[in-house]
């Protein structure tokens, strides 16, 4: 069986749906706040959320975190500040004020599918806690609001291939396939799902999308691997020289091209 199937090199990053009107982001009923709806606390809150998002995505986290503080101070409650400085936490390493600042921000919005997912993505990802990730995702899948459902399937999917559950896998991964076919970890994991058990034309099937509709020097050095493997599989001898000629390039010192170069195909 495949050795790096336990990786979570598929697992798709945290999608922080982040409500930028303070209040959006609610899971009861009734009308949704808007700008006019918001108090002087919750827009002062809003303005460091924006920037602290913007610092963020550059990589700027000590700025980003000063801006979360800033904003937790406005509004105390505000879920998404707490959320978003766990996010920053684990971009920087600090997972256990990752954890704590995940575990608050869903004290005061339980219900939350976003924070639910992205919660249960570093459970999965950073703690490598599959089986304590699944709740969470399943949480978020409940909520028939939730804007952004595929981002809670790939995730349950590849956390379930995490823990070689591929049955779940196969069902979270098919339906999240309903929402958008083209996505990588989707395919990959689906790959995955059928090498693992042997069914190489479905395998195959879901790597050839994965290479038709992804770019070769986008692909990660075990999407590479599990690609080259199944062409072997299927006898397809020039597609697996353009992708071990792929891996050697970009991944020269992985263990996925170490593998390649010792003939462990079925390690």
């Amino acid at each position: 069986m495949a050795r790096f199937a336990g990786r979570a090199a598929f697992l798709v990053a945290p999608v922080f749906a982040l409500a930028l009107l303070a209040g959006c982001a609610g899971n009861g009923g009734g009308e949704l706040k808007t700008a006019s709806d918001q108090t002087a606390a919750e827009k002062r809150a809003s303005i460091r959320m924006q920037l602290a998002v913007g610092y963020y995505q550059n990589a700027q986290y000590d700025t980003a975190l000063d801006e979360v503080k800033k904003a937790i101070a406005a509004e105390p409650d505000n879920a998404e500040a707490y959320g978003l400085r766990a996010l920053i936490y684990t971009a920087m390493g600090r997972l256990a004020l990752a954890d704590e600042n995940y575990r608050t921000a869903l004290r005061i919005e339980p219900g939350n599918p976003e924070l639910s997912n992205n919660y249960g993505s570093f459970l999965c990802q950073s703690l490598d806690k599959p089986a304590q990730a699944m709740p969470y995702f399943d949480a978020a899948l409940r909520d028939r609001a939730y804007r952004t459902p595929v981002s809670a399937l790939v995730n349950a999917g590849v956390c379930s291939i995490r823990s070689r559950d591929f049955q779940a896998a196969e069902r979270y991964l098919l339906e999240a396939v309903r929402y958008n076919p083209d996505l990588q970890a989707t395919n990959a994991g689906l790959a995955r799902i059928y090498y693992e058990r042997r069914d190489y034309q479905r395998a195959g099937f879901f790597i050839n999308r994965l290479i038709e509709t992804s770019k070769l020097d986008t692909l990660s050095a075990d999407a590479l691997w599990l690609a080259l493997r199944v062409q072997r599989k299927l006898g397809d001898r020039t597609r697996e020289a353009s992708l071990a000629a792929q891996l050697r390039r970009r991944f020269p010192g992985s263990p996925e091209y170490t593998a390649f170069e010792r003939g462990a195909f079925d390690e």
